[in-house]
């Protein structure tokens, strides 16, 4: 009978390094372990792309705060740009990492998943994908509303504005059973939000029956022509 293979990769040693020690230790860790490491010139490039992410964040915050939408969606749009293929390892580096994993785990259980780790890139893309959906909820973009949630939610499950987004759009989708999937799930990720979820929930509810009354309206006038025409004939 095979045994499980409890060897420790070059990647996972050096992010068990990375875990324990000091930045300037980790440096040299990681060249020992001939991982790449990146250039103080890499570093100073993802330092600038970085503030500028964040800048062009802020004003696309700023423009939607006052209705203008279009520009809101374009500064969201060039921080992602920016954001886009940004080195994970230049980010742990300049200690803008996490770890996903609890600090409760051991180093080698930390290193088995130390690649799902959440830098500051994601929580920035977190936080414009889901205003991005607040912005095509107001142009009644419905289908893009879920789009850029459900990339929100990629980066964060847990994101409650984004999973009301999401529910929303998909109600005016007419998707219903999905948005009530997404708002009971933010009763679970964010209790205190509740009420406002219970509230989507009546309003779609009472939006579906409208639906389905009008739907039940055109079907009866239109057997009523046919009957008249198949008694004309």
């Amino acid at each position: 009978m095979s045994t499980p293979d409890t060897s420790i990769s070059t990647t996972q040693a050096s992010e068990i390094i990375e875990s324990v020690s000091s930045p300037g230790v980790v440096q040299d860790s990681l060249r020992d372990a001939n991982v790449k490491v990146p250039t103080q010139a890499e570093l100073s490039t993802v330092e600038s792309k970085l503030a500028t992410a964040r800048s062009k964040k802020d004003t696309g915050d700023a423009a939607f705060k006052v209705g203008d939408v279009k520009s809101a969606l374009r500064s969201y749009h060039e921080t992602l740009l920016y954001l886009h293929g940004i080195d994970k390892n230049a980010l742990k580096s300049l200690g803008l990492a996490v770890p996903s994993s609890s600090s409760s785990m051991s180093a080698v259980d930390q290193a088995a998943g130390a690649k799902d780790v959440t830098t500051e890139a994601d929580m920035i893309l977190e936080k414009v994908y889901a205003n991005m959906s607040a912005c095509h909820i107001k142009q009644e973009n419905w289908k893009r509303a879920v789009d850029t949630a459900d990339k929100a939610l990629g980066k964060n499950a847990a994101n409650s504005k984004a999973l009301f987004r999401k529910a929303k759009a998909l109600g005016e989708l007419g998707f219903f059973e999905k948005a009530e999937i997404a708002l009971n799930e933010i009763k679970k990720v964010a209790p205190n939000e509740a009420p406002m979820a219970d509230a989507e929930l009546v309003r779609q509810k009472a939006m579906d029956r409208e639906r389905q009354k009008a739907h039940d309206q055109k079907m009866r006038g239109w057997l009523s022509r046919e009957k008249k025409q198949a008694a004309s004939e």
